[in-house]
């Protein structure tokens, strides 16, 4: 097997990588709210955090480990409260959380990766909290289902869990990348907002490790958006336990090159899930700039489109308004010429030409919002500068939004 290729599961699908999920009534009632993800071997760890300077005690908590610990193997997640803007009471809480699952679980301390979502401000129950270790102890195990349970119970506005595993060979080894998310509302790009959890067999170098997560990043989560905020809790984090039994891989070499895709693969999975899943969305609206004269201007480019809550409010219409979408370009502060700039849609349903050298072709409107129509839209833009692209990917803003964030404290 020298291709990748998708195979069942998430956290799980790794070897030696087990997960559960738990109602510990954090906030919700009659479901789950808290899940686990434990490997039986120490893990390298590296991970990518929030920029927004009101950080999460767990972002705070985590940063440390990634930082300092010598390796981490247990990650406890809960749902319904956020543990953001709680002061040094909050931060305790995640130390508590450590210590607890370090005596349930057996690892050290300085092994315990935490995270929290929800709303921010609330304290956390830290008494359900603990029984809820106890209970994530007792549940896990290493199956399929397990992982995908532990991707329902870090839910919060989602509609769907999240999750993939993608297979590939290094050094003769099958090696795993699986990983699972969850991220509705608050998203914005540097890093989307967002929980995300990756787990892989593979056997590399904590350096190479944080390297690979720290640029995938660029053209997989932090290419998302779907309400302009960026949030307090955004963590990525990539547990590496070597059980693959390759060898270790410790210069970008074509081994690192292999995992580096399968790693992109998954990211790219979940970042487009987490987009299509807005709060509220009917659709995912995925934004391709081709033909642009850098990369960063293609990326500012599909950033400022995406982000548009003028082009976002047309696509739930299935308006093939393109004329918000040149001015979304125009304000970016990337430099082009419009009279240049030839635009297309492109769906299930087909692909259609709207403008060309920055003036409307004679297209159908009935066509455009057929197309429009489909559960997945792409716009396409063509710079005419040269061979720089990037894709960037949110949705539709609909009522449903208001709707959910007028009412997410109650």
């Amino acid at each position: 097997m020298n291709e990748m290729k998708k195979c069942p599961g998430g956290v799980t699908a790794a070897k030696g990588f087990e997960a559960a999920a738990a109602a510990a009534e954090i906030k919700y009632k009659n479901r789950t709210d808290m899940a686990l993800v434990y490997s039986q071997a120490p893990c390298k760890v590296a991970g990518t955090f929030t920029t927004n300077v009101v950080k999460a005690a767990p972002v705070k908590w985590d940063q440390k480990v990634v930082a300092e610990s010598p390796f981490a193997q247990a990650v406890i997640v809960n749902s319904g409260i956020a543990n953001a803007c709680t002061g040094v009471e909050g931060y305790e809480y995640c130390r508590e959380t450590a210590k607890e699952a370090s005596a349930v679980l057996g690892v050290p301390e300085e092994a315990v990766l935490v995270a929290s979502t929800g709303v921010i401000g609330m304290q956390l129950p830290i008494d359900r909290l603990k029984r809820g270790i106890h209970l994530l102890k007792d549940a896990r195990g290493e199956s399929l289902s397990h992982g995908t349970e532990a991707a329902k119970a870090i839910m919060t506005t989602d509609t769907v869990h999240k999750e993939i595993a993608i297979q590939t060979v290094i050094g003769g080894k099958t090696v795993t990348v699986g990983g699972m998310c969850k991220g509705s509302g608050m998203i914005h790009p540097n890093m989307c907002t967002m929980l995300a959890f990756v787990t892989t067999d593979v056997n590399i170098s904590k350096e190479l490790l944080q390297k690979a997560v720290s640029e995938n990043v660029k053209d997989t989560f932090n290419m998302i958006s779907v309400d302009g905020d960026t949030s307090t809790n955004d963590t990525l984090l990539v547990l590496a336990n070597g059980m693959a039994e390759n060898l270790e891989i410790t210069e970008e070499n074509e081994d690192y090159q292999r995992f580096t895709a399968a790693l992109n693969l998954v990211n790219t999975h979940l970042a487009k899930k987490m987009a299509g899943d807005g709060e509220g969305a009917t659709a995912l609206f995925e934004v391709k700039i081709v033909g642009a004269k850098s990369k960063e201007q293609a990326v500012i480019l599909s950033k400022s489109v995406v982000s548009s809550s003028l082009v976002k409010a047309a696509i739930y219409g299935h308006d093939a308004n393109w004329g918000r979408i040149l001015c979304a370009m125009g304000y970016s502060g990337a430099q082009f010429d419009p009279e240049k700039v030839d635009l297309f849609f492109e769906s299930r349903a087909g692909k259609i030409q709207i403008i060309e050298n920055g003036v409307a072709v004679n297209y159908s409107e009935e066509e455009a919002a057929k197309i429009l129509s489909e559960p997945e839209v792409t716009a396409i833009a063509d710079m005419k500068m040269g061979d720089a692209c990037a894709t960037a990917w949110g949705c539709d803003l609909t009522y449903d939004y208001v709707k959910i964030n007028a009412d997410y404290r109650s």
